[in-house]
């Protein structure tokens, strides 16, 4: 569980890892974010085009995720297009119930954005190859993991036992998965590129890097970990990493658009990335963006792979099927556990399994959660994998064509995530809906009932569900004069935890319902629950449902019988 209250007697924080228990309690239900799956998905799982609807979905939170994907295409008065154009493909319980192209998958000539002529602009389709920048370290956990079910690496050996030169400047006890969770204190990049002559150099000076804080005392995302696990893999085999990809992951999966160093005949399909002066490369378009990538001969654990938002569903599905597709294994399910189990506990905020992050808001929004995982990548793209609703988000962008300065895509990453997140129904507990607090960034929104409590007081009890931004807090607050309002202490009850708040309440991760309960003083009061929001990020929200005031045996009031007493600002009835 993952409950935040505020000036409470207990917070718990106790973080679901590989199971999610309230899918046993509530019965799983596809299209439903507060019935959640356990386990993976059946290895049988195989992926079909389907409708947000014939899913269980509501189409309209897609259709608006959709709709602003392309806006950003656009400027906005002054304002930059976040990129060029993008590939979105969204997933749940084996189907793919959308996949959209929108933009250019080359449109610029220059790195001030000189526009090509009309003719020579190459649109965005569904199947663009697209550069993945650090996406690609995702391919090479997979790779580790392999080599170690194969009893071939420890991942509690040191990397010097494979590669000896690692162990230079002090690194002789650091980890394979140390490396893997991004612990081991090694700077976050070198410029390999222009430090060094040729690709052998720029190795030797990637493995005997000198770390910039003891291993294991802080999280420091670093290419360098997995230019040191490609390395690793391949003094370990023979065979270099882009042919352990080829041989472990993507020809057993089929995923025939994925790879390094893509053909030159695909060029037409690829996405353009940056206008590079330094060095001078012009547009980037059909190699590898990274740098140092580059200057490796396209070739790297950190970056490199080119592929497509179809193959990456496929990897996705892989996962949620606990490491098959079709009739391929390309890992146990133990090592998915592990990918997706975080290690980093010591390091809050930077959750983080064997190769994926974990639980991160800032790009998986209102799919957050203990058993969410995904990566990013510096060219625009990003996967996120909810396996508690067995569902992905597949966003392809070339935000970097024609210039890295131009801004971040991490909106666009947040919409579509949302989109999906709000797409899945949270049923309501007592008749046919619920009250839903809406995820609107940088507001307030209130839900208001006025009573007459008794002179002996009365006792509040209803049913809430809440998944929020620690930072977006619920507040329940009574008023008699509906200027000065007072925090209600309430009691918050889960399948026998008890937890008692001083009136507050955010968090993720508990997928369900919860019992609450509160004692409510004498005399005419308006009660309500109040919703506030920080500038960014959200959940899936607040629902309330089930509201009742009693008295002793008498019933004050009835929320299911009477909903039009509320008095809602931002807050709306939902049936899903």
């Amino acid at each position: 569980m993952r409950l935040r209250t505020f000036g409470a007697v207990a917070i718990v924080s106790t973080l679901m890892l590989t199971t999610a228990s309230p899918a046993v309690a509530n019965g799983n239900k596809s299209g439903r974010f507060d019935r959640p799956y356990d386990g993976y998905a059946p290895k049988s799982t195989l992926l079909r085009d389907s409708t947000p609807a014939n899913a269980g979905l509501d189409p309209a939170p897609i259709d608006t995720a959709l709709a602003q994907v392309d806006a950003w295409t656009r400027p906005n008065g002054t304002a930059k297009p976040l990129y060029a154009g993008a590939v979105t493909l969204l997933g749940h319980d084996g189907k793919i119930v959308t996949r959209t192209a929108t933009g250019m998958a080359l449109k610029y000539a220059d790195g001030a954005g000189t526009e090509l002529p009309a003719d020579q602009q190459i649109p965005m389709r569904t199947d663009t190859i697209f550069d993945m920048a650090s996406v690609s370290k995702l391919f090479s956990s997979i790779v580790v993991m392999q080599l170690v079910e194969k009893n071939k690496v420890g991942l509690d050996t040191s990397i010097a036992t494979y590669v000896p030169e690692f162990a230079a400047n002090g690194k002789q006890a650091i980890t394979v998965r140390q490396a893997l969770t991004h612990t081991t204190g090694l700077p976050a990049w070198l410029p390999l590129w222009s430090a060094q002559p040729d690709p052998a150099s720029r190795m030797q000076m990637a493995l005997t890097a000198t770390p910039t804080s003891a291993a294991g005392t802080k999280y420091l995302y670093s290419d360098l970990n997995l230019i040191a696990l490609g390395e690793l893999a391949h003094r370990v085999t023979g065979k270099t990493l882009d042919k352990l990809v080829a041989d472990g992951i993507t020809k057993p999966l089929q995923m025939r658009d994925t790879g390094y160093n893509p053909d030159e005949k695909k060029k037409p399909r690829i996405a353009a990335t940056e206008y590079q002066a330094s060095p001078p490369r012009g547009m980037v378009w059909g190699s590898v963006h990274d740098e140092n990538a580059w200057s490796l001969d396209g070739v790297a654990g950190h970056a490199g792979v080119f592929s497509t938002a179809d193959d990456l569903a496929v990897l996705a599905q892989a996962f949620l099927n606990g490491g098959s597709y079709r009739q391929a294994r390309i890992l146990k399910e133990s090592s998915v556990t592990a990918m997706i189990t975080n290690f980093n506990q010591a390091f809050p905020g930077n959750d983080h399994g064997l190769g994926f992050e974990l639980n991160q808001r800032w790009y998986m929004n209102g799919l957050s959660g203990p058993r969410t995982a995904g990566h990013t990548g510096y060219t625009g793209t990003s996967l996120v994998i909810d396996f508690d609703s067995r569902s992905f988000a597949i966003l392809l962008t070339n935000r970097v064509h024609p210039s890295r300065n131009w801004g971040s895509n991490n909106p666009a990453r947040r919409a579509v995530v949302q989109g999906l997140a709000l797409s899945l129904g949270v049923g309501p507990r007592h008749g046919k809906d619920a009250w839903f607090s809406g995820t609107t960034d940088a507001s307030t929104t209130t839900l208001g009932v006025p009573v007459s409590v008794p002179a002996e007081g009365g006792r509040l009890a209803f049913d809430l569900f809440v998944d929020t931004e620690d930072t977006d807090l619920l507040y329940l607050e009574s008023s008699a004069d509906g200027t000065t309002w007072t925090k209600v202490p309430f009691t918050v009850q889960d399948r026998g935890t008890v937890i008692d708040t001083d009136g507050t309440i955010s968090g993720s991760g508990e997928r369900h319902w919860h019992q609450v309960s509160a004692d409510l003083a004498p005399g005419d009061q308006t009660v309500r629950w109040r919703y506030t929001s920080d500038a960014l990020y959200q959940g899936r929200g607040v629902y309330v449902d089930g509201v009742k005031i009693t008295s002793g045996d008498q019933v004050v009031f009835d929320g299911e019988r009477t909903p039009e007493s509320f008095v809602a600002l931002g807050w709306r009835l939902s049936r899903r």
